[in-house]
C-alpha cells in the first residue's frame, strides 16, 4: 500500500498551479488539483485575460475618431455595455473549460473545492474527505486589497466586480496609481465614462522609470482623464444610486461608481499554513520560499502571486514549470526573475523591461541614457495630440543596455522582443549595428546614436 494517497497535490487551479500539475502528471506523478472557484485563475478569470478584452474592444473608440483624416466618413456609432461582457464571459467559460481539459488530459485530477492543510502532508476539503501527499504546492494567488477601512468601503468596487457591472459608469473614481488603475482608467474613458483617478503618491506608477511615469500622466490627461496625486478617498457615500468620493484633501467628487485599485494580497488566510508549519515573510506577506520555491517545510512548495516575488502569470507559469522539473522531473532548474518584461496596458500602453535610468545610477558608476520622444506617424494624419516616448538605459563602462522602455501603440509588442536582447546582455552596439526597420515606431531603438544625458557617480573621498 502506498505511503501517500498522492506524488502531488495542487491547492489552487490557476497558470502555476495547473502549469505545475501537468508537467508533474507527465512525468508519471499522480496529482491532485484543488481549485474551489474556477479554473485559470486570476488571470483568465478576473485579470489580464478579460482585461485585454476590455482593452481592445476600447480601442475602437480612438480609431473611429481617427479615421476622418484617413478619407473615413463614419456615421453614428453606438456601443453597448451589455454585449461586450456577455462575449468576454462566453471567451472566459470557454478559456476555463480548455485549462479543466488540458489538466484532466495530462493525467491529474481536479477537485472541486477548499483545501485546507492539517499538516505538512494531510488536506481537508470542504467535504469533509482527507488527502494526504507526498509533496504539497500552495498556488492560491492574491486578491484585491481595500486598504486601510474607510466609512462607506461597503459601496467600493474591485477590480473583481468591474468586469460584471450591469452598466458602464457615466462617472467613475477610481483609487490607486497603479497598473490595474490606471488600465481600467482608460477602458472606462474610451468607452465613454468621465474618470478620475486619486492616488496618494506624487505621481502614478510608482517603481516605473520617472520619464515613464511624466509620459503616461500628461498622455492620459489630454486625453481627459483627471488625476488627482498626493490625495486619498477619506469616505464614500451612498445616495440613491449615486454616490460621493470624499477626498483627504477636502473636496469630494460624485461619480455612478467608486473603485480601488491599490494593490493585491496574497491569499494565505484560512490554509492551514501556522498548522503545518509554513511560514510567511514578513516583508511581503506572501509565503515565505527559497530559489527553488521550497517553503520553510521541506515537502511543500509555493508559486505564483501567493508569494508575492513577482506577480505576473508567465512568472507564476515559469515557477510551476520548474518546480515540477525539479521534483518530478529530476531536473533542477531555478526560475530567474532578473530582466522580466512587463507592460501596464493603459491607454497609451507601456512596456518596460530591465532597469530604470534611477536603478542604474545607483547600481553602476557610468550610465548613458538614449531618449526620445516623438509624434507617431499615424497622428501626423489623424492629427491626435499624442507623443511615444522610447527609452534606453545603457551601463556607460561595458555598452551593455541594461533596461528599454517604451510608451505608446504595441508598446507591449515591442518590448517582449527588446527583452530577448536585454535578457542576451546586448549591447548598444549591437543596437546600432541593426539595420532600422522603416517606417515604424520602433526603428528609433536602432536610430538612437547620441546620448540624451550622460550620468558618471563620483567615488566616494
Amino acid at each position: 500500500m502506498a505511503e501517500f494517497d498522492v506524488d502531488l497535490f495542487v491547492i489552487g487551479g490557476g497558470s502555476g498551479g495547473v502549469r505545475a500539475a501537468r508537467i508533474a502528471a507527465n512525468y508519471g506523478a499522480k496529482v491532485v488539483v484543488a481549485e474551489e472557484y474556477r479554473m485559470g485563475g486570476t488571470c483568465v478569470i478576473r485579470g489580464c485575460v478579460p482585461k485585454k478584452l476590455f482593452v481592445i474592444g476600447s480601442h475602437v473608440h480612438q480609431e473611429i475618431e481617427d479615421a476622418a483624416g484617413f478619407g473615413w466618413s463614419i456615421g453614428q456609432v453606438s456601443f453597448d455595455w451589455a454585449t461586450l461582457v456577455a462575449n468576454k464571459d462566453k471567451e472566459i467559460a470557454r478559456l476555463e473549460g480548455a485549462y479543466t481539459t488540458n489538466v484532466e488530459k495530462s493525467g491529474a485530477r481536479i477537485v472541486k473545492s477548499r483545501a485546507v492543510l492539517e499538516d505538512a502532508h494531510t488536506l481537508r476539503l470542504a467535504t469533509g474527505e482527507k488527502v494526504t501527499a507526498k509533496y504539497i504546492l500552495i498556488a492560491t494567488g492574491g486578491a484585491p486589497n481595500h486598504g486601510p477601512h474607510v466609512p462607506g468601503i461597503e459601496h467600493v468596487i474591485s477590480s473583481n466586480e468591474a468586469f460584471h457591472l450591469k452598466e458602464l459608469p457615466k462617472r467613475i473614481v477610481i483609487q490607486g496609481g497603479g497598473y490595474i488603475a490606471l488600465e481600467f482608467a482608460g477602458i472606462f474613458a474610451s468607452y465613454g465614462s468621465d474618470v478620475t483617478v486619486v492616488y496618494r503618491g506624487d505621481n502614478i506608477l510608482r517603481g516605473f522609470d520617472e520619464d515613464v511615469r511624466k509620459h503616461v500622466r500628461a498622455e492620459m490627461e489630454k486625453r481627459g482623464i483627471t488625476i488627482i496625486t498626493g490625495c486619498t478617498v477619506t469616505k464614500v457615500d451612498k445616495h440613491g444610486r449615486d454616490f460621493t468620493a470624499h477626498l483627504s484633501g477636502g473636496s469630494s467628487i460624485a461619480a455612478d461608481q467608486v473603485m480601488f485599485a491599490i494593490g493585491r494580497h496574497p491569499n494565505v488566510a484560512n490554509l492551514g499554513l501556522e498548522t503545518a508549519g509554513v511560514a510567511i515573510n514578513p516583508a511581503n506577506g506572501g509565503i515565505q520560499v527559497d530559489g527553488w520555491s521550497k517553503t520553510s517545510v521541506d515537502n511543500i512548495y509555493a508559486v505564483g502571486d501567493v508569494t508575492h516575488r513577482a506577480n505576473l502569470t508567465p512568472v507564476a507559469i515559469r515557477e510551476g514549470h520548474a518546480f515540477a522539473d525539479t521534483v518530478f522531473g529530476k531536473r533542477p532548474v531555478q526560475v530567474d526573475h532578473a530582466t522580466i518584461p512587463t507592460a501596464v496596458f493603459s491607454q497609451p500602453e507601456v512596456g518596460t523591461v530591465g532597469l530604470t535610468e534611477e536603478e542604474a545610477r545607483a547600481q553602476f558608476s557610468h550610465v548613458d541614457i538614449y531618449k526620445t520622444d516623438f509624434r507617431p506617424i499615424k497622428a501626423t494624419m489623424s492629427g491626435r495630440d499624442t507623443r511615444v516616448l522610447m527609452k534606453l538605459v545603457v551601463d556607460g563602462s561595458s555598452d551593455r543596455v541594461l533596461g528599454c522602455h517604451i510608451v505608446g501603440d504595441c508598446a507591449a509588442e515591442i518590448t517582449q522582443v527588446v527583452a530577448i536582447a536585454v535578457k542576451m546582455k546586448a549591447t548598444k552596439a549591437d543596437f546600432d549595428a541593426t539595420i532600422a526597420l522603416h517606417p515604424t515606431a520602433s526603428e528609433e531603438l536602432v536610430t538612437m546614436r547620441t546620448p540624451t544625458a550622460r550620468h558618471v557617480r563620483q567615488a566616494a573621498e
